[in-house]
Parts: structure tokens; sequence; C-alpha cells
């Protein structure tokens, strides 16, 4: 009595075969599978015809997002590059602020941010600058990144003239001195949110603190 063949042992011998399919071509067309579209049943041929087809889709889709991405990423380069330009040839403190807020609004529709940075022996008060509670300076100096998500702290519910849906605050910082905030209102609740990533905006603290070390500090 013949031995019986399972799966396994067909499995083994085309794989130690490779040409068995060039010696018996004919049954490339004659053996019929299930669609993997569910349409009926297709040639062996034909099943290999779709399945490399599905995985060019596939290839082709993963190459597209690549190109929006690193469109994406050219954009945001370009983006961040105007913005250093203007910081770095802001002749001071209140021309850095304007250039700031300008950038935000226009680049990023996200009008009425603002600069808030504690007096010091060389700055007063003057809208910029600001007698900041000690409560809100502690808040500020605990920030170990950008804050996103509701008002977080009614030290700073005065700085808009109507409370934001939401809104990212970023601390200055130079040399682990912080030294004021920056905040970003939207009024979209789900502009700014607990979670989110938040290196784009790590990367704008990093900026406007730099330029503002050289006028205060």
């Amino acid at each position: 009595m013949e031995d019986s063949i399972n799966e396994n042992d067909i499995k083994h011998y085309l794989k130690a075969h490779p040409d068995f399919f060039e010696s018996h071509a004919h049954l490339l067309t004659e053996l019929f599978l299930p669609s993997p579209h569910g349409k009926g049943t297709i040639s062996l041929a034909e099943r290999q015809q779709i399945a490399q087809r599905d995985k060019i889709r596939v290839l082709e889709s993963r190459f597209t997002e690549l190109i929006l991405t690193a469109e994406e990423n050219e954009t945001t380069a370009n983006k961040v590059h105007e913005l250093t330009l203007g910081l770095l040839f802001a002749k001071d403190v209140a021309s850095l602020h304007a250039h700031l807020v300008e950038f935000l609004a226009s680049h990023f529709q996200l009008p009425g941010s603002c600069l808030r940075l504690w007096v010091n022996e060389s700055h007063g008060a003057d809208g910029i600058f600001i007698e900041a509670e000690e409560s809100l300076r502690n808040w500020a100096k605990d920030l170990s990144q950008p804050y996103c998500g509701t008002l977080p702290t009614m030290d700073i519910a005065g700085w808009f003239s109507e409370t934001p849906a939401s809104l990212a605050v970023i601390p200055m910082r130079y040399q682990e001195v912080t030294f004021g905030l920056l905040a970003i209102p939207s009024e979209h609740r789900s502009r700014f949110y607990a979670g989110m990533g938040t290196l784009f905006l790590n990367r704008i603290g990093e900026l406007v603190s730099a330029s503002l070390a050289r006028y205060i500090l």
C-alpha cells in the first residue's frame, strides 16, 4: 500500500523542484482557485497576476505617502527657516514679538498669540514684560514640554480677549532659566490637546527662547 501524500510533502517537493511548473506549464491554466476578491474561481496564473497587482498597488500607495510626507516636511522646513530669519533680524523684543505673532497667524492660522516675559532689572512692564505671580512662574518652570489643552490656569486668562477653545503654552527657557511663556490660542478644541506630538512646538520654543536670550539674559 502506497504512503499517503500530505500538504507538507507537496510544499517540500515544489520547493525542492522550482522548475516543476516550467515542465508542466499547462497546469497554470488548468488549476483553478477561489478568487481573492470573491468572484468565482480563477486559474493559478491569474491568481498570481492578481497577487502581483495587489502588491504593486500597496507599494504605489506607500510611495505616494512617502512623497506627500517629504513635501510636508519641506514645507515645514521652509516655514521654520522663515521664522528663524525673522527672529535673527529682529532689532528688539517688540519687533521679535511682532514677527512671531504675524508668522503664527499667516502660516498656521493661529491669530492672537502672545509672548509674556517676566519683568527684570532692564525691562519694566510694557505689555510683553509682566509682573508674573509666583504661582505662574512656578508653573512655567515645571513645564518639561509645551502644555496643550484647555486654559490651564486663570493666571493667563487675561491675556486673551476671549477664552480660547484650546491652546498651546510654551515655556521660554534658556540654559535652564525660565523667563516667560509663549501662548498660542485656537478657536478649535481639537487643535491643541493633551497627548499630542509637540516636536514642532518644542522647536519654536527653542528658537524663540534663544533669540530672546540676547536681549534679556
